[in-house]
């Protein structure tokens, strides 16, 4: 499988992130471009650049794009994914993750660690989501899947 080697989120149109937002992205940014695994499935209809490839996401029209070209800047593909599925799960792991912010700040770890498990469930769930939805159009492994999620998250946070 080949890669992302550039991540770029487009939160022209959202309002300014909290310390915790911009916090979640930069890691999620810097976890991905690390170790990813993305690729783009073969097409019969018409080629298909190899990858690395460097993906620009953005909210439009109340739809998740995902702009994709290869790093020598050719048009690999672009597909828009309803943000329908992803609402609840994104309300629930943002709710989550104030919990666990604020339990940092106050509670002992053994409550702090059973809220982070819960988080980590929520974030597993988000990741498994994702990969349903970009069947056919891109192939992910599921640390991939999870970190994009995260960078979803931040999107759908403002959008």
């Amino acid at each position: 499988m080949s890669c992302i080697s550039k991540i770029q989120i487009d939160d022209s149109n959202l309002p300014p992130p909290t310390t915790e937002i911009e916090q979640e992205r930069k890691v999620a940014m810097f976890d991905l471009l690390e170790e990813n695994s993305f690729d783009l499935p073969k097409r019969e209809d018409r080629a298909v650049p190899e990858g690395p490839y460097e993906v620009a996401l953005s909210i439009r029209e109340k739809r998740l794009v995902f702009d994709i070209t290869s790093e020598g800047g050719e048009k690999a593909a672009e597909f828009h994914l309803s943000l329908s599925p992803f609402r609840q799960v994104v309300k629930d792991y943002w709710a989550i993750c104030e919990s666990y912010y604020d339990a940092v700040k106050n509670m002992p770890p053994s409550q702090i660690e059973t809220i982070d498990m819960a988080r980590r469930g929520i974030h597993d769930e988000g990741a498994r989501i994702l990969g349903e939805r970009l069947e056919g159009k891109a192939e992910v492994d599921h640390d991939t899947a999870r970190r994009l999620f995260t960078l979803i998250c931040v999107l759908h946070f403002g959008g």
